[in-house]
């Protein structure tokens, strides 16, 4: 018998509470019932993303809500500055290209953070410049950035600052409001800990200015038309209302544990991971790691076949892409994860890389996660 462990960035494990809403029957949405758990559903995403600003829901992926972050706020020929650091950022340049917007592209080494500096010095240079697009976690390579440094300098600019937090929120600290981020992109199915299927979007007063002026065409991601929705606390267009309904369990799980706690809680887990890679002389990919994942460098072992190793005891983790292919695992302990998850996820890596050839001490990484998770 084989059990199954999930520790890659998404999806995610669901809990069981939060699976026994999902086995609910169904029910039609157009009716007070559905209206009424939107409407709390709304308000604890703000506690979490720290804000008071409009919060919509939409069916899709939370590149969904990227796309609506562009086509909602901008128009052919506006400038923006993409921050492209990997695999995600990287979207963000490909959807200025798509939409006919001028982009700015700082590209960075993959495993490093933007220097704010950076950003500052072409906001500076070109006052003409709508928004800044990046991300708070680069999935593809395991870097969380600095949104606080970065929201200073756009908040000093007439820019506004849009954010990829698929990945980040719940994991790694954000605070929308109190660190200037004008649009928050975020998805259900990392931290937020329920399946695939429900993308979200914070929008600031400053960005619904711009929202005013643009032009790019749009329909099912109108902004517009979904804050007359949820004025009403409604969509739209039909929603994924039983993702929204197990998303109301799953948030109410991250309130009572309280939000600070839960990023607490991932940060505690990473470092163990982390502890644990380097004990068994092992390299981080990233200079800036996240909460949400580690990534771990493998020089001279075939990163890809060692996941083959994990994934026969049933490990799932997520490998490199593009240049890191066969270079990496990235090991996520997020949302529904706890203390037993890093030393399980440790001791098949052990064990699989001494079924490589490598000579493994028994237990090494194990005892520097425990000291890490003793602290």
């Amino acid at each position: 018998m084989k059990k199954e462990y999930l520790y890659t960035p998404g999806p995610v494990t669901v809990p069981q509470e939060v699976l026994l809403k999902l086995a609910e029957p169904m029910y039609h949405h157009r009716t007070p019932r559905f209206r009424e758990m939107f409407a709390e559903v709304t308000q604890k995403l703000k506690t979490v993303f720290r804000t008071e600003n409009d919060l919509l829901t939409f069916t899709s992926s939370g590149t969904g809500a990227m796309e609506a972050s562009f086509v909602n706020f901008l128009s052919p020929g506006d400038k923006v500055i993409t921050v492209n650091g990997g695999k995600f950022g990287e979207r963000w340049t490909n959807l200025a290209k798509t939409y006919g917007v001028e982009f700015d592209e700082i590209t960075l080494e993959w495993g490093t953070a933007p220097n704010p500096d950076d950003i500052a010095k072409k906001l500076a240079d070109d006052p003409s410049i709508k928004a800044v697009y990046t991300e708070l976690t680069e999935t593809s390579t395991g870097t969380v950035y600095d949104i606080e440094a970065i929201g200073k300098v756009v908040a000093a600019t007439d820019a506004i600052l849009v954010v990829d937090a698929v990945s980040g929120i719940g994991a790694d600290d954000i605070h929308v409001d109190a660190w200037n981020v004008d649009i928050c992109v975020a998805g259900s199915q990392k931290a937020f800990m329920i399946p695939p299927g429900l993308a979200f979007l914070s929008i600031s007063e400053k960005a619904w200015k711009l929202a005013e002026t643009s032009k790019i065409p749009k329909f099912y991601f109108d902004v517009k038309k979904a804050k007359k929705s949820i004025a009403n606390n409604d969509t739209t267009f039909t929603p994924a209302h039983t993702l929204i309904g197990a998303l109301n369990v799953s948030l109410s799980m991250i309130i009572d544990e309280g939000v600070d706690a839960v990023i607490a809680r991932h940060a505690k887990l990473a470092d163990a991971v982390r502890a644990g890679a380097l004990a068994l002389g092992l390299t981080l990919y990233s200079s800036s790691p996240s909460n949400a994942l580690t990534a771990i460098v493998f020089d001279g072992i075939d990163a890809e076949q060692l996941r083959k190793h994990l994934k026969a005891e049933g490990i799932s983790v997520a490998g490199g892409q593009n240049e890191a292919k066969g270079k990496i695992i990235r090991v996520a302990m997020m949302g529904y994860a706890n203390e037993a998850d890093v030393m399980n996820a440790l001791s098949v890596l052990e064990r699989s890389l001494n079924k490589m050839g490598v000579e493994i001490e028994p237990g090494k990484s194990l005892a520097a996660a425990q000291a890490s998770l003793m602290k």
